[in-house]
């Protein structure tokens, strides 16, 4: 793990349940994240409730960037440090593919605009949420706004 962009592996588990609308089967959300991926293959179910089932979506390396952590320090000091999950439909089963992790709130922003992706912010865990505000107080720089004139 390199001390300039470190990175670790987090484990999704999504929630899937029948959908009552008539153009999709499924409705799908983030219903944890698992702060070190377990050896389980995606797709695995791990529990449910009623018609709600529990699955492994797998895993994603979550890189910390050092020209991000203003906006991972804007992530922390938010009150709700969150990582923002991106899923997309599949074909094969179970049914949805885990695209990314990421800890930094404008590229999960940006994510949000591609049509065919569903981006969920999920709660941070305090492990990843120690891990990052470490990265950021080793290597925030604080950047002056100026503003130009014109000549």
């Amino acid at each position: 793990m390199s001390t300039d962009r470190p990175t670790f592996r987090v484990g999704v588990l999504v929630e899937r349940r029948p959908s009552k609308s008539p153009w999709i089967d499924h409705a799908w959300r983030v219903a944890a994240i698992i702060p070190e991926a377990v050896g389980t293959d995606p797709g695995h179910v791990l529990g449910g409730e009623g018609d709600a089932v529990i699955l492994y979506a797998g895993a994603r390396a979550v890189e910390f960037h050092r020209g991000e952590t203003g906006n991972y320090r804007d992530n922390l000091t938010s009150g709700r440090p969150g990582l923002w999950v991106t899923l997309a439909l599949s074909d094969e089963e179970p049914g949805i593919r885990l695209v990314s992790v990421t800890a930094d709130p404008a590229e999960g922003e940006s994510l949000t605009e591609i049509g065919d992706l569903m981006v969920e912010v999920a709660p941070m865990p305090p492990e990843i949420a120690e891990r990052l505000a470490q990265f950021v107080e080793a290597h925030h720089v604080e950047r002056v706004f100026t503003k130009r004139k014109r000549t």
